[in-house]
């Protein structure tokens, strides 16, 4: 993988776990969602316009379509990972998606676009899946999952685990899609990774935009409660995901996808020291090992 594309993506994984910490203090729902999309459409608005003043124009159905069902995917994505955070730990549900989503992307990229996995790029794979094993909680994670809460507080704490993994697995099946849809329209369609992002982020608008508008008053204090967190995810996560995208236009789909686990070794850093979550002297080797598969990745 070249090191544009690795420091590119290094650069995405520390945004990337910012934006998820700010989204796990929110504690939102759908309608955050709705008010870091509104934030992305006013901020960028200069870019994603002039851009979008000299590409869209020469775009065909394909390329519609492409963007169209990204916006439904990553909407999906972000309403199951807000509803991960609200009901489990941040250093359960994200290392999950982050994990077992670039994992499938790599298959999918394999399958689907013909890409080829050295045996050294599936070593560096497998140290970073068995990185997200360990941030995830390691074996305590299935003993605690399986044991009977013969109390009140061990069964909230076995209730809280089991739907961090269960929100963290299907949030990984959305990271997949969303994926291996971007990759395409960049990589095949070549679609503008800054306009696939911000068009795609019109769409979604008619998605979550209804949310806010069926109780406004709620909304309006959702807002107040929640608008420092809802203008840092709308800043930045932008920029996040662009980066990734234009590392997606330089090296294989099947390399920078496990490499943005990278992200978990800042969330496990920041997680553990901003949200107070446990063993985080696991979770720090856990991404010990993630970095040491990128490099991996990088290398190869």
């Amino acid at each position: 993988m070249p090191l544009s594309a690795v420091l590119l993506v290094l650069l995405a994984g520390l945004i990337h776990a910012s934006w998820n910490i700010a989204a796990k203090k929110a504690r939102g729902d759908i309608r955050f969602s709705a008010f870091t999309s509104w934030v992305m459409l006013l901020v960028w608005a200069p870019l994603g316009m002039y851009l979008a003043w000299q590409e869209v124009p020469s775009w065909g159905w394909p390329q519609w379509a492409c963007v169209g069902l990204s916006a439904v995917v990553h909407v999906g994505y972000f309403v199951c990972l807000l509803r991960g955070y609200r009901q489990a730990d941040l250093t359960v549900v994200y290392p999950l998606a982050r994990g077992s989503g670039p994992l499938l992307s790599s298959l999918a990229a394999v399958w689907l676009l013909g890409e080829h996995l050295s045996a050294w790029a599936m070593v560096g794979i497998a140290a970073m899946i068995g990185g997200v094993f360990l941030i995830a909680g390691g074996p305590g994670v299935w003993r605690m999952a399986n044991a009977a809460g013969h109390t009140p507080a061990s069964a909230l704490v076995r209730q809280r685990l089991l739907h961090g993994l269960g929100y963290g697995l299907v949030t990984g099946v959305f990271i997949a899609t969303y994926t291996v849809i971007d990759g395409y329209g960049v990589k095949v369609l070549l679609v503008s990774p800054i306009l696939l992002d911000y068009v795609g982020n019109v769409f979604r608008l008619f998605l979550v935009t209804p949310a806010l508008l069926r109780d406004r008053p709620a909304a309006w204090r959702e807002w107040r409660a929640q608008w420092k967190y809802a203008v840092w995810v709308g800043v930045v996560s932008p920029v996040s995901y662009v980066l990734v995208l234009y590392a997606l236009q330089i090296a294989p789909l099947s390399h920078v996808a496990p490499a943005r686990e990278i992200s978990m070794l800042f969330a496990a850093l920041l997680g553990g020291h901003l949200l107070g979550e446990q063993d985080r002297w696991l979770r720090l080797v856990g991404a010990g090992l993630i970095a040491l598969g990128v490099m991996t990745l990088a290398w190869n």
